[in-house]
């Protein structure tokens, strides 16, 4: 009966650990490896942006764009890029606090309520906050500076939408 428990236990606990966050939208598909910011993602470890898996992107698309914020603390922007190619498939970890990216993928960013170009992890006063990230996928590149904020992403978006999806975790300090 014990060794029934323990594997049960182990079980649930791959079960959890390999689950993903994921919402659809329009036969988009954006996925996170995990349900909780994992300490290194966040102002608590090394503050490096996660990996955002996509699928399911238009073929009339040209370029993807990303939001994230904190709907918790009046959707606080923790990272705003966009001129994605629409090919890409997965936002790898680690992405260049870099105002124009070339490597590991092409991109620009703009500046988060931190202040700062690029990402900016989780970093909650206190208790469980929840983020959102969501994927844009546009017909067009946007003509939009380096370093510009959300609010104009979202101006320079409009009417280019083809897709919309979000996907969310959590993380408390």
């Amino acid at each position: 009966m014990r060794k029934l428990v323990i594997i049960l236990l182990l079980m649930a606990t791959i079960c959890c650990c390999t689950e993903k966050a994921e919402k659809q939208a329009g036969g988009l598909s954006v996925a996170l490896p995990f349900e909780k910011f994992p300490r290194k993602y966040t102002c608590d470890g090394d503050n490096i942006s996660p990996p955002v898996e996509i699928d399911g992107v238009s073929k009339k698309a040209r370029t993807m764009a990303i939001i994230m914020d904190d709907p918790d603390a009046h959707y606080f922007t923790h990272w705003i890029v966009w001129n994605i190619p629409a090919n890409v498939s997965l936002i790898p970890e680690n992405i260049p606090a870099e105002p124009v990216v070339s490597e590991p993928i092409n991109a620009v960013q703009g500046v988060n309520d931190f202040k700062s170009i690029g990402y900016g992890g989780p970093c909650p006063p206190f208790g469980i906050h929840k983020y959102r990230i969501q994927v844009y996928v546009l017909d067009t590149y946007l003509s939009l500076k380096p370093g510009s904020t959300k609010k104009e992403l979202e101006n320079a978006m409009k009417g280019h939408i083809l897709q919309h999806a979000v996907v969310m975790a959590e993380y408390s300090r």
